[in-house]
């Protein structure tokens, strides 16, 4: 399936940190800020979601839930969440299902290895379950701002 703006968005089902179940769909009716990250309790990684953290209400004020997925297992994101004080669903995608539905699932390089990865991107779903914005290959400096600007000044 090709992702594209303006069509509904991809839909998964994925565990959550308690190991419930949670579906995109679950979520119709708001926004939804939908953030790809590699792995928990590294930098880059922890300072985005520390930043979703800290604007966190103003998302709410603009009707929108943050979800992030990482290929990292329930039980770690449970130890992301409470090391960081995450108020926010992090989804446990192992088998990257959802990663590749997004195109996110990346053939990656660093230090001359290569690997396949995910690629930290972001994506905006509106009430409807369409996909209306993306960032990819996501810079984390101010990222959150951009997005929290976006949702703001285009869904509320």
């Amino acid at each position: 399936m090709q992702i594209e703006l303006g069509k509904q968005a991809p839909g998964f089902e994925l565990p959550d940190a308690d190991e419930k179940p949670v579906k995109l769909s679950d979520f119709r009716g708001k926004n939804v800020v939908l953030y790809f990250y590699p792995k928990d309790m590294t930098p880059g990684c922890t300072t985005e979601a520390c930043d979703f953290r800290d604007k966190h209400e103003e998302f709410q004020g603009a009707d929108a839930v943050i979800i992030g997925i990482s290929p990292d297992p329930a039980g770690r994101h449970g130890k992301f969440i409470e090391k960081y004080g995450l108020p926010f669903i992090l989804l446990s995608d192992e088998e990257h299902k959802a990663a590749e539905a997004y195109d996110v699932w990346k053939l990656k390089k660093n230090f001359g290895k290569e690997y396949m990865g995910i690629e930290r991107s972001t994506f905006i779903i509106d009430k409807e379950g369409n996909l209306v914005k993306e960032w990819r290959k996501v810079k984390v400096k101010g990222h959150v701002e951009e997005a929290l600007a976006y949702v703001q000044e285009q869904l509320s």
